[in-house]
C-alpha cells in the first residue's frame, strides 16, 4: 500500500470516527450545567484507536462539524455559540485529551494497561480544561465550577475510560490482524 493510500484510508477512518463521536455524543444523563454524555468514551475510543495524529484529526473534524451548526454535539446541539459557552471548554479540551491518550500509547505500547492510563489521564485533561472554562464563561466560583463541571463526572470519567481501553486496544488489534488499520510506523509517517 502506497503512503498516499495509507494516508487517505487514515483520513476517512478519522472522518468515520467524527462520527462516531457525534453518535455518542447523544448518549446524555442530564446534569444542570454540563451533562454526561457518551463524548468522552468515543474521543477515549477514537485515539485508543488510531494514534495522536488521526486520532486528534478526528476530534478537529467533529469539533467543526458542531462548529458550523451540525447537530453532533449533546442533546443534537451545534454552532459556535456551543463551543463558546459553558460546556465549550470539554469540546475543547477533547483536543489535547485526543492526542496525549494517543502519544502516551505511541510511546509505550498498545495495551489495556497502558491505554488505561492513557484514558484516565485524558479525562483529566478533558475535566480540568471544561472546569476551568466553566468556571469563567458561567461566572462561578472555584467551589461551584468544581462542584458542578468535575466531581460528577470522576467515577463515571474513570468507567468510560476503562472500556474506552479496554474496546480500543481490541478493535485497534482486529483492525490491524485484517490490515485495515495499517502497521504502526507506516501510519504515523503518512
Amino acid at each position: 500500500m502506497t503512503a498516499s493510500s495509507t494516508r487517505l484510508r487514515m483520513m476517512i477512518i478519522s472522518a468515520l470516527f467524527a462520527a462516531i463521536i457525534g453518535v455518542l455524543a447523544q448518549l446524555t444523563v442530564p446534569l444542570p450545567l454540563v451533562p454526561i454524555t457518551g463524548q468522552t468514551l468515543a474521543i477515549g475510543l477514537a485515539a485508543t484507536i488510531l494514534g495522536a495524529k488521526y486520532g486528534t484529526l478526528s476530534v478537529l473534524i467533529y469539533l467543526c462539524m458542531g462548529a458550523i451548526g451540525l447537530p453532533v454535539f449533546a442533546q443534537l446541539s451545534g454552532g459556535l455559540g456551543i463551543l463558546f459557552g459553558p460546556t465549550g471548554g470539554f469540546l475543547i479540551g477533547f483536543i489535547p485529551t485526543a492526542f496525549l491518550i494517543g502519544f502516551y500509547l505511541e510511546k509505550t505500547t498498545f495495551t489495556i494497561a497502558n491505554a488505561v492510563i492513557a484514558n484516565v489521564l485524558g479525562m483529566f485533561v478533558a475535566l480540568i480544561f471544561g472546569t476551568v472554562w466553566l468556571k469563567f464563561v458561567a461566572s462561578l466560583t472555584w467551589t461551584a465550577a468544581i462542584a458542578s463541571g468535575f466531581a460528577p463526572f470522576l467515577i463515571v470519567g474513570l468507567l468510560k475510560a476503562f472500556l474506552a481501553a479496554w474496546a480500543g486496544v481490541t478493535v485497534r488489534n482486529r483492525l490491524k490482524s485484517t490490515n485495515l488499520l495499517p502497521a504502526w510506523k507506516a501510519s504515523t509517517s503518512a
